[in-house]
C-alpha cells in the first residue's frame, strides 16, 4: 500500500541536467541524478540475489534515464540509456535515495575505491580499419 506522502504530485525527466525530480504536494522537490538512479537501482542484477553489498556499478556517469513508466499506485519502472530497465523504484525508495542523496554518494564513492572502479566508461579502444 502506497502512503499518500510518498506519492509525488509530478515527475519530471531532466534530460540536460540529468535529474530524475519529483514534487510533492507538501511543496517538497526532490532531485536525484541519473547516475545515483542507476548504480542503485533496486533489481536483482544490481542488489543481487541474497545479502550483501551487490553488484559495483562502473561506468555510469554519463548515463540517461530514458523512459519512466507507472507501475500500479507505488512505483516507476525506469529504463537507462545503457539497457537497464528491470528494476523498480517504489515510491518510498525513491523518497529514501533523495533524502539521503549524500549517505548513499559517499558509501558509493568508497566503494568504487576501495575496489578500483571507476565512474566513467572505459575508453573504447582505437582500431585502425583495413
Amino acid at each position: 500500500m502506497t502512503d499518500a506522502s510518498t506519492l509525488p504530485s509530478d515527475i519530471r525527466i531532466r534530460r540536460q541536467s540529468r535529474l530524475l525530480q519529483l514534487s510533492y504536494a507538501n511543496g517538497d522537490v526532490l532531485e536525484l541524478p541519473f547516475e545515483l538512479l542507476r548504480v542503485y537501482s533496486p533489481s536483482a542484477e544490481v542488489r543481487g540475489h541474497g545479502t550483501g553489498p551487490g553488484t559495483l556499478q562502473t561506468g555510469k556517469r554519463d548515463v540517461l534515464v530514458t523512459g519512466a513508466d507507472m507501475v500500479g499506485n507505488y512505483a516507476l519502472k525506469l529504463s537507462f540509456s545503457d539497457g537497464h530497465d528491470s528494476g523498480l523504484f517504489t515510491w518510498s525508495y525513491l523518497q529514501d535515495l533523495g533524502r539521503n542523496q549524500n549517505d548513499y554518494w559517499r558509501d558509493y564513492l568508497a566503494r568504487l575505491e576501495a575496489e578500483g572502479g571507476s565512474r566513467d566508461a572505459p575508453a573504447k579502444p582505437y582500431q585502425i580499419k583495413p
